[in-house]
């Protein structure tokens, strides 16, 4: 092999670093598609066992009968020194006699006095308890209802009696509900081949549930 054969075959190669290529941005309709997929799935996971809940206690919210385990307790007692003062009923020391004295709980509510008699109701869900005072001697009656577990659930459904920390899960359970309604109204709008008939399906709907409450209203 000659000289000049093997200093070409030795020569180094040049090698010219490229400039990265710039990666494409998605467009923004894929990156929307995206957006509602994720929103609708995990709002779905998250909120899946509360949207359970307010779904089966709206059936036995609608059929109260079904699992019915009411019951009714009544009780009678004298309340201790300190109830009553000079300016009045002291409602405090009275909820807590009851409390300490009938097991009664929940929020101490409707509290009314006159000259003769006084009155207190303890409300929570499922549950109630009315109690009547003789403003003279302090002597008390109390009728204590039990709604049973089906009852706690549908007040609980309600919101009624359930507190401010239940009143925050409601309006959160709202939330949830209104994102995967509106993630899934714009997913469909994605799906070509069943969009058409699928919004037609909505309208009907829609419609159907308008004239009902129309005509029950």
């Amino acid at each position: 092999m000659s000289t000049a054969a093997v200093s070409k075959a030795r020569a180094p190669r040049l090698v010219v670093d490229e400039p990265p290529t710039p990666a494409r941005r998605r467009p923004l309709k894929l990156r929307v598609h995206s957006v509602l997929r994720w929103l609708h799935i995990y709002t779905s996971v998250v909120s899946l066992a509360i949207v359970l809940f307010f779904g089966v206690t709206g059936v036995t919210l609608n059929h109260p009968s079904w699992l019915a385990t009411e019951s009714t307790r009544r009780a009678s007692g004298q309340l201790s020194s300190g109830w009553k003062s000079a300016t009045g009923v002291d409602w405090l020391v009275v909820a807590e006699q009851l409390r300490a004295a009938q097991g009664v709980h929940g929020t101490a509510s409707d509290r009314r006095a006159d000259s003769t008699e006084a009155s207190i109701t303890f409300k929570a869900p499922g549950y109630s308890a009315e109690c009547s005072i003789d403003m003279a001697t302090g002597a008390y009656d109390v009728t204590i209802d039990y709604q049973g577990l089906v009852g706690v659930l549908n007040d609980l459904h309600r919101g009624r009696d359930a507190g401010t920390a239940w009143a925050w899960v409601i309006d959160a359970t709202g939330l949830f509900l209104t994102l995967i309604s509106a993630t899934g109204l714009g997913l469909l709008v994605y799906l070509k081949k069943v969009r058409a008939k699928a919004l037609l399906t909505m309208a009907v709907g829609a419609g159907v549930i308008a004239a009902l409450a129309l005509a029950i209203g």
